[in-house]
């Protein structure tokens, strides 16, 4: 191990303030000696915001500017605020307090309810979903399992949007949100919760908020105190603030503004939670003599992943859009990012296993690995892959590491190791002995076979092994018992080792983390953008989600999706409109041309267009349409479909008969995208036939009568047409001398 990881690891303390500063560039010094008044970080992803902030911390207190107990540090995961502690310490500010909001607001409502309030403070309900399955219930509505997780969602959408039951019907109105159920169900199944919650004496993690509000809005001698107690704030993540944590911050506040507040609007992906950029976008208005420093230099990335994550952005429009932050990347060169394509899902899963697998092989470690979804549900096919591979994974989002009872245990018997080597003598090793305690609980020095609960006990006391061994490089001195003491305060800061395994997480979990390598996958139109983002808003925000998912990669990025669900599948999927003009072979989403939104990877290149008098329209909508396949189908991609599905087997079925006859592939008598136009048109003469795209002269000639025959609904003999080209006078879809791939894949070949 080298000795800057050694450094990385387990840093020595800063012997001055000045020594505080070295390394920061000068952005990020820019940060760090702006102690006072209004200061509004704008950083982009990898550019090193946590550093220039901490270090802005640690500079204050070595410099006797700032006192340790007078400042309050927010965030929003425990995991950060346990990294900003961390980071504290080792800089030699461990005084400071660094919490989420609602751990901070807790702590101050425990102190203050019995001054305030009186008595005993209602118990805390960590899971408010059983209450309101009982709400439901009393008020007569069923929810399933989804729709009970949803409108517990929107419960604590209402909360932090300080909406009340009599508003939320209004509000989804004026949002555009999309209800789980009736917005007046909704409202009725809110009103019933807060009654059970009163009856019962209990809150949620919502009401600590609110109560702490309440009692600093109420109480001015309180509100004194707190201020007085904390002169000043750092708000980590600004964007995704809620209005009910801003007013929080205005209470502590008290009209002083000494606040430093970090974040970037183009990683808000949070909305549905009540988050909003506007507090970060409006800061100068609210603050016109604030420090405003931008952090551009990404340190994460490599020059060709910075690329694809400026050029995402790029397409993007709205608020955030036009204050996006160019990134420009401090790395040397990298591969370019690849893309995949998969004819279905577990195809993917395996593709992605394998190319993970070859990773693995080449030296880089499974932790450095991540694959990345946009939706939970998407991650079994891929642990299953990654099992069937021999690669050990683990899900984010599990139960933290030092709360896993295998770590609990492990801790007690290292404990108790720890009081019996504290005896005379001269002990072995840290990591010998740390060996020798975990030996007894499952750990070997190879991992076991396969995955499942076995393999995740290994890992994680592997993780505690690998933690004493930095820890004795770092440290040769140091006891068995000093090496405890850091499993505690890693404990209390949250700063769990490293699992050696790759991590499956969604897109929304991976905030805040990064990797070597990440695979974003499932990358397709219903599922990136979601289906259910319906508005200009809604589907922006799903651009930053996977422009988020780019920037966790340092090194490696590889970018796939797949053409059906399930193996057999008809293949109608398309590749998200994010990725147009970004993926090889590829133009920007309404540009004009047959390129944009072709369904090619770098490995399948593109084919040329067809040349066209006018622009076509969609028949449903009116919208001018540049995409090739909604070209062939007249129509948009997500407008409503009339299909006759009858008609369209049946025009298959004929399709084959006549390809067969011919000897050729049969994207070159129609294509499915034809096809299914034919089926949506139902064409009652040829003139009505010869509008639809992918049917020219010569192929109306030949097979017009045929296809208007079967679009009346009569019986068709199948009489197969002499061979020879079907070339119309122009570029046929696949060269007539293609080699024969399967129907659904050719076909799909074709739509490029």
């Amino acid at each position: 191990m080298t000795a800057t990881l050694h450094d990385s690891l387990f840093p020595a303390v800063p012997d001055s303030a000045d020594a505080v500063l070295d390394g920061l560039d000068p952005e990020q010094r820019a940060v760090a000696t702006a102690l006072h008044g209004p200061v509004c970080v704008l950083a982009g992803a990898g550019t090193g915001k946590t550093r220039a902030i901490t270090h802005r911390i640690a500079y204050g207190v070595r410099a006797g500017i700032l006192q340790p107990a007078s400042v309050l540090a927010v965030t929003f995961t425990a995991r950060a605020a346990g990294e900003m502690r961390g980071r504290l310490r080792q800089l030699g500010a461990g005084g400071v307090q660094a919490r989420t909001f609602h751990a901070a607001a807790l702590r101050q409502l425990q102190y203050f309810w019995p001054r305030a309030i009186g008595g005993e403070m209602p118990r805390l309900v960590e899971r408010k979903v059983q209450l309101v399955a009982e709400a439901g219930a009393r008020c007569r509505i069923r929810l399933d399992r989804t729709e009970l997780r949803d409108v517990t969602g929107e419960i604590e959408w209402c909360k932090v949007t300080q909406t009340v039951p009599e508003e939320y019907a209004a509000a989804v109105a004026k949002t555009g949100r999309d209800a789980p159920r009736d917005p007046a169900e909704v409202a009725r199944v809110y009103t019933t919760y807060e009654q059970l919650k009163r009856d019962r004496g209990v809150i949620d993690f919502e009401d600590v908020l609110l109560l702490t509000v309440g009692v600093l809005e109420d109480r001015p001698d309180v509100a004194e105190t707190v201020r007085s107690q904390y002169q000043h704030f750092v708000v980590d993540e600004y964007q995704d603030v809620s209005p009910l944590q801003q007013r929080l911050l205005d209470l502590w506040l008290g009209g002083r503004d000494d606040l430093c507040v970090v974040g970037d609007a183009s990683q808000t992906i949070y909305s549905f939670t009540g988050a909003t950029p506007d507090f970060l976008l409006g800061f100068r208005t609210r603050h016109p003599d604030a420090t405003v420093v931008k952090l551009v230099r990404d340190y994460r990335s490599t020059p060709q992943v910075v690329a694809l994550a400026n050029g995402l952005l790029g397409q993007a429009r709205g608020q955030a859009a036009a204050h996006r932050l160019e990134l420009v990347s401090q790395r040397e060169a990298g591969p370019a990012p690849a893309y995949a394509e998969y004819s279905d899902e577990p195809a993917e899963a395996e593709g992605t296993a394998r190319r993970i697998r070859d990773l693995i092989d080449s030296g880089v470690r499974p932790s450095e690995i991540a694959v990345l979804y946009r939706i939970n549900a998407q991650s079994e096919v891929y642990e299953q892959a990654l099992a069937d591979a021999g690669v050990p994974y683990q899900l984010r989002g599990a139960e933290r590491f030092f709360e896993r009872p295998e770590v609990r245990e492990a801790g007690l018997l290292l404990r108790g190791a720890a009081r019996a080597s504290a005896e005379p003598g001269d002990p072995e090793p840290v990591p010998e002995q740390v060996r020798a305690v975990l030996s007894s609980r499952g750990w070997a020095s190879e991992p076991p076979a396969g995955s499942g609960a076995v393999r995740d006990r290994w890992e994680s006391l592997a993780a505690l092994v690998r933690l004493s061994e930095d820890f004795a490089v770092a440290r040769p001195t140091a006891t068995l018992g000093d090496f405890v003491a850091e499993l505690d305060e890693r404990a209390n800061a949250q700063h769990a080792p490293t699992v050696e395994g790759v991590t499956l997480a969604s897109l929304h979990a991976a905030k805040g983390l990064e990797w070597d390598a990440v695979f974003l996958v499932g990358l397709t139109e219903g599922t990136l953008p979601i289906t259910y983002a319906k508005t200009d808003e809604q589907v922006e925000e799903e651009r930053r989600l996977l422009y988020v998912g780019v920037t966790r990669a340092r090194f490696h990025l590889n970018l796939s999706w797949a053409l059906s669900r399930s193996p057999g599948g008809r293949g109608g999927r398309r590749p998200s409109r994010f990725l147009d003009g970004l993926r090889p072979g590829s133009a920007p989403r309404g540009a004009r041309g047959a390129g944009a939104g072709g369904s090619s990877g770098v490995e399948r290149g593109q084919g040329g267009g067809r040349k066209r008098r006018g622009p076509v329209l969609c028949r449903v909508c009116g919208r001018t349409l540049s995409d090739a396949g909604e070209i062939k189908l007249m129509r948009c991609e997500d407008c409503p479909s009339d299909l006759d599905e009858g008609l369209y087997e049946r025009l298959r079925a004929w399709r084959s008969e006549q390809a067969k006859g011919l000897g050729q592939p049969a994207y070159c008598v129609f294509t499915d995208k034809t096809l299914l136009a034919i089926a949506e048109v139902r064409p009652s003469d040829e003139r009505e036939l010869s509008q639809i795209a992918g049917v020219g002269a010569r192929k109306l000639e030949r097979f017009g009568a045929d296809v208007l025959t079967l679009c009346s609904g009569a019986e068709l003999d199948i009489p197969v047409q002499g061979g020879g080209q079907l070339s119309d006078g122009e570029p046929s879809e696949e060269p007539a001398t293609a080699p024969d791939l399967p129907e659904e894949t050719s076909a799909e070949e074709a739509e490029k």
